[in-house]
């Protein structure tokens, strides 16, 4: 009845432990909501918050184009370069390991849990960040689809 509070104290003592203030902050975010019974908001949070990451994410990451920093003669350089040759085919394949998790995550919700756990033991020990579920999901639904051609 309240393992769901328990687990949520023990993931928030030790962000707070592995001073990771991210998963402290989004811990405590979703506790609190848990607390005070706003169900509603924590169901959209559930079924909305990753969408809503994602348009913060890819806002953040378009500032420096919008303050100058990054303007479209450097974006033109990086193809001159391995390190923006290697960085741009990262991004593709991050993004379809992104879009290929959300698939998994959709069609198979009881991958969740070890997601969870792998994205918090690589966020406590090796001191990650906890964008890991959405593309260890994608990176899963790789692994799967060529474990089901040997098969």
């Amino acid at each position: 009845m309240y393992t769901e509070y328990i687990t949520l104290l023990a993931v928030l003592i030790l962000s707070i432990i592995g001073h990771n203030m991210t998963v402290v902050y989004a811990t405590a975010i979703v506790l609190g909501i848990k607390v005070l019974g706003l169900n509603t908001a924590l169901e959209a949070l559930g079924t909305q918050g990753l969408n809503w990451g994602i348009i913060l994410l890819t806002a953040a990451i378009l500032v420096p184009i919008a303050n100058g920093t990054v303007t479209l003669h450097t974006m033109i350089d990086s193809f001159k370069t391995p390190l923006g040759i290697i960085a741009m085919l990262a991004g593709l394949l991050a993004a379809m390991a992104g879009g290929s998790g959300v698939t998994l995550l959709k069609s198979t919700p009881e991958v969740v849990s070890a997601l969870i756990i792998g994205t918090m033991a690589g966020v406590f020990f090796l001191k990650g960040i906890a964008v890991g579920p959405l593309i260890a999901a994608g990176f899963t639904y790789f692994v799967l689809q060529i474990l089901s051609h040997f098969q």
